[in-house]
């Protein structure tokens, strides 16, 4: 497994985060490259790296410690995803266990009291995981107020019809957060009302045969799984709401800045792990008698690469802590300005680290080719770098909205 460079431990820690850093590096010591490679090519999850961390309280690390969790914040969690990312498991590696940590949130600010006593203690032990969000569907792709999945209340229940598309790791979850909506589009006075959040228990509606799931083939993050979903009359019971019916898109958005910030960590992660790699091999592969490391054009753009991810960091765990006592507006700014120069240091550092592979950067072998596939993934999830520049042209700098 490659070890991060020193020069690359550029940001000042806590002794929280460096405790984190240190239990999650001794985890991924047991998960090498080669662990990673073998799940990308035979499209396996990871399910013996993430029930280490299930085991170990990680996937529960923002259950508060009043239900029997460790009660972090996402300063931690940006150490961590950032760690696992970069020990060669990749951008696959971190969204293997995102969706299990970023969707207790929801549950923790809006379940019910009843909800919360039942879940939260057994997320905290890893008896239970709730690793997907279904929000994206086929004609509602980042306009996410124009979902048509709909739920009915039918007495003590909800009947939902509809389907979801891109919605990740269903293989690997007991629990789907299921957006849908409670109020139709036309019927409201914003179009962000109306939109409810339900919690679906996977072994109840599979038993009623009211649910069904197809994979879809992908050549990114081969390990972790996507799905498209449809649901035929589901019935949900309606104390499985959480919060308050049709304020589930700004439930949503609560935590965005948050997991935002987290994903650009998994993407700095990244960077480091192709860095690494293509220093490595550098070092090693000789030609004409000497190093290759030793010419400057495949030293410069090694170089470029880590300048640009170091600057990246820094502006990655700069916004951690600008997003907790920001107003909401400069803190989205803070998070979307993070996720960009990272996916963006994510992808430069992967496609250096390849082409100073030469031909051997298509070959599995050396892992930068699936860092390549990974890190064009950064650049459209969960946002679209083009998207990222509309927020910012709108809220920074007060240019108008042009979606």
């Amino acid at each position: 497994m490659p070890s991060l460079l020193p020069a690359m431990e550029t940001v000042d820690l806590t002794e929280e985060q460096r405790l984190v850093q240190k239990s999650i590096r001794e985890i991924c010591e047991s998960f090498g490259p080669e662990y990673w490679r073998e799940k990308d090519r035979e499209e396996e999850f990871p399910s013996e790296f993430v029930e280490v961390l299930a085991e170990e309280g990680w996937l529960g690390a923002l259950v508060p410690e009043e239900y029997g969790g460790p009660g972090m914040s996402t300063s931690e969690v940006v150490v961590m995803m950032e760690e696992i990312a970069a020990s060669g498991g990749g951008f696959a590696a971190a969204q293997a266990i995102h969706g299990g940590i970023y969707n207790v949130p929801p549950i923790v600010n809006y379940g019910s009291e009843e909800m919360k006593e039942e879940l939260l203690p057994k997320l905290a032990r890893g008896e239970i995981a709730i690793q997907s969000l279904g929000l994206t569907e086929p004609n509602a792709g980042s306009d996410s107020t124009s979902i048509e999945t709909f739920a009915e209340r039918d007495g003590d229940e909800y009947v939902v019809n509809g389907q979801k598309i891109w919605i990740s790791r269903v293989d690997a979850t007991d629990y789907i957060v299921l957006m849908a909506r409670t109020t139709p589009k036309s019927e409201v006075e914003k179009r962000t009302e109306g939109i409810s959040m339900l919690l679906v228990d996977l072994d109840e509606v599979r038993d009623q045969g009211t649910f069904d799931m197809k994979a879809i083939p992908k050549t990114a993050s081969g390990a972790v799984h996507s799905y498209e979903l449809w649901f035929e009359d589901m019935r949900v019971p309606a104390e499985n709401l959480i919060g308050e019916e049709g304020e589930g898109f700004y439930q949503v958005l609560d935590g965005l800045n948050e997991e935002r910030v987290v994903i650009a960590a998994e993407c700095i992660g990244l960077a480091e792990a192709a860095i690494m790699a293509g220093v490595d091999y550098a070092n090693e592969r000789e030609v004409f008698d000497r190093p290759i490391g030793k010419n400057q054009a495949i030293q410069h753009p090694l170089a470029e690469a880590f300048a640009h991810t170091t600057a990246a960091k820094q502006v990655v765990y700069n916004a951690t802590e600008a997003i907790h006592g920001a107003d909401r507006r400069m803190a989205g700014v803070h998070a979307n300005t993070a996720k960009y120069l990272a996916a963006e240091a994510a992808f430069e550092a992967a496609d250096i680290a390849v082409q100073a592979h030469g031909g051997f950067g298509v070959a599995r072998e050396y892992d930068v080719e699936r860092y390549m596939r990974e890190a064009r993934l950064t650049r459209l999830v969960p946002i679209a770098q083009e998207l990222v520049l509309n927020f910012l042209g709108t809220k920074a700098l007060g240019l108008p909205r042009s979606y």
